[in-house]
């Protein structure tokens, strides 16, 4: 059988550990599951990989002992990284069929209906749960708050076939993901304020603009470079996008954006907005980067602010695995949004833990280099050269633009080379492109030392 859940409630989630206990003792054999991410607290699934209890995983993200047991080689099926929006997908065409989904819900009433901004395990919007709600055979919301009636409604009753009240479904404080907060750091702070500038020189800070960027330091600093642009010229942006945190539910209070659209909530300042502004607005996974979804949320976006673990000459990027390999995160959304945004930017250090962060090749590709446009570091900025009309632009307004295998010199020449390592041969699993295309393969790796 297939089982699926959702990652809301993120390392604070209580009810797969729980589910996966149960696949222990009930001695189930040969189970799927596909979870929309899977964390370092997820620990009861390491021996149900072990044993035999799980052979195969579907997901779009992975950290943790998961990763570790899987890239050892002991999952004796294949690991599947999709993307959110690709993971809708699958879904709603009938690749993947879910016989039963184990949904974490904050708060349901007697009639079933689900609702995630309220109650003692509060994560906020439950987008990558939809799915799952209006496609598995059979539907259990598990809630440790019931009450009579719901004023506003995020999983509906129609779909649901059993509802379980226990005792706790996780600690809300787990939902926070790693840096919620804007960097001190003097390199990533003029590496945000260069990504201001470029953006305002590219005209695309404007009224009716929208725009994402990650929930990490330096992608929270070109969001308040941006709040300054904005308030200084009285700008107001149509909505901005995403896993939504503090700084944008600030700006939306501040009338800076019209609407805020989350899939997901990165703090607890974005879970209670949602139950208090009717202008943050909760969508599905679906919506927000399915690509056979009419017009989703990622196809709307001007621009976009992403990270990467490496990047290559050619722009593609990795958030897959780490420079040796090893399972690391996943693409997330980083693929549907840097597909659908109008100009896509990677920022990063040139230089990160005494490595290049740019590769003349990558250890997994996660987004293909014909979706990222802007490549920008402390030491300059590079444009794909694909965009001929954003190099051009940047040229008429006199702004430095070096090339990729430049700024890998200038790394090379602080770092020396670093000694290429030999790739593992041993097939693990695939990476799977939003369409569902196979992009890259993983690889067995023994040691997470």
């Amino acid at each position: 059988m297939t089982f699926s859940f959702h990652h809301h409630l993120r390392s604070g989630d209580w009810v797969i550990n729980e589910v996966a206990k149960v696949i222990q003792k009930k001695k189930l054999k040969n189970i799927h599951i596909a979870p929309s991410s899977i964390f370092e607290s997820y620990t009861e699934l390491v021996p149900c990989i072990e044993n035999g209890n799980i052979t195969s995983i579907h997901t779009s993200y992975m950290n943790g002992p998961v990763s570790i047991a899987v890239q050892k080689g002991l999952l004796k099926g294949e690991l599947v990284m999709q993307t959110h929006g690709g993971r809708a997908r699958s879904i709603e065409s009938g690749e993947i069929h879910i016989d039963v989904a184990f949904l974490a819900t904050p708060t349901v009433d007697k009639l079933g209906n689900g609702y995630g901004a309220t109650g003692e395990s509060a994560c906020g919007v439950l987008g990558y749960a939809v799915s799952d709600l209006e496609y598995a055979d059979i539907v259990i919301l598990v809630t440790d708050h019931l009450v009579d009636a719901l004023d506003h409604i995020q999983l509906s009753k129609d779909y649901v076939d059993a509802v379980i009240v226990v005792d706790k479904i996780g600690n809300p404080e787990g939902i926070v993901s790693g840096t919620t907060k804007i960097t001190r750091d003097p390199i990533g702070l003029k590496i945000a304020k260069d990504t201001s500038v470029l953006l305002d020189k590219l005209g695309l800070i404007k009224n009716g603009f929208s725009m994402q960027t990650g929930a990490g330091g330096t992608s929270l600093a070109v969001v308040d470079y941006v709040r300054a642009i904005m308030k200084k010229r009285n700008i107001k942006g149509r909505f901005a996008s995403g896993g939504i945190t503090s700084y944008y539910v600030k700006m939306l209070e501040e009338g800076l954006f019209e609407n805020l659209y989350d899939v997901q909530c990165f703090d607890l300042d974005a879970v209670k907005s949602v139950d208090r502004n009717q202008n943050h607005i909760a969508i599905s996974a679906s919506k927000y980067g399915n690509p056979y979804e009419d017009l989703p949320i990622c196809e709307q976006l001007d621009f976009v602010i992403l990270g990467a673990t490496e990047i290559d000459l050619d722009f593609n990027v990795n958030v897959t695995t780490d420079s040796f390999g090893r399972i690391i995160g996943g693409s997330g959304g980083h693929s549907d949004i840097a597909h659908g945004a109008f100009c896509t930017v990677i920022v990063s250090q040139l230089i990160k833990s005494r490595l290049p962060i740019i590769k003349e090749e990558l250890q997994t590709i996660s987004t293909p280099g014909e979706n990222v446009d802007v490549f920008v570091c402390e030491r300059g900025i590079a444009v794909n050269p694909l965009r001929k009309d954003l190099i051009d632009q940047l040229n008429r307004k006199k702004v430095p633009i070096f090339t990729m295998k430049e700024l890998l010199e200038e790394a090379h020449w602080v770092t020396g080379v670093p000694k290429k390592l030999p790739k593992n041969t041993k097939r693990i699993g695939v990476v799977e492109y939003r369409d569902g295309t196979i992009i890259d393969s993983l690889y067995q790796v023994e040691s997470h030392v």
